[in-house]
């Protein structure tokens, strides 16, 4: 017996997509971690990026437990000394809804070229409305 290794012009792509309402934040974003991975897949090789396409909607309608809405912050810096910037998880749910989901998931996947290369396949918006119909995503109930 041999193993089989995947070749990356055995991978074909698929696309889905993830209804966030109601969902709580960490559950989702691990499943939506595990098929950027390819991980759902047979033919899953750990260094290849064998993945398939997520569009979540519905990000501002996520759910956290507990009292994360006040007590979760997300920190960016400008550069400039003293420019550290903290934001609480209501806040930007308000402003950016996108940027909670890609940051939660961006810590599941491997932090390297492949896990950026991961990234790229997920597609977040606050609404329920999205422009990847030409695609025909398959609708994915986590």
């Amino acid at each position: 017996m041999r193993t089989h290794s995947t070749k990356p012009s055995e991978i074909e792509r698929e696309w889905y997509v993830v209804d966030a309402e109601g969902q709580t934040l960490g559950r989702l974003a691990s499943e939506i971690a595990k098929i950027l991975k390819g991980k759902h897949k047979p033919i899953y090789t750990p260094h290849l990026d064998t993945g398939d396409y997520v569009v979540v909607i519905n990000a501002k309608k996520v759910h956290v437990t507990g009292r994360k809405l006040d007590q979760k912050m997300y920190y960016r810096h400008s550069g400039y000394p003293g420019g550290l910037t903290a934001v609480s998880l209501r806040d930007q749910l308000k402003r950016h809804p996108t940027r909670v989901i890609r940051s939660a998931v961006k810590g599941m996947l491997p932090h390297n070229r492949l896990g950026r290369a991961m990234m790229r396949k997920l597609k977040v918006y606050a609404g329920d409305a999205h422009p990847h119909e030409a695609q025909q995503p398959r609708s994915l109930e986590l």
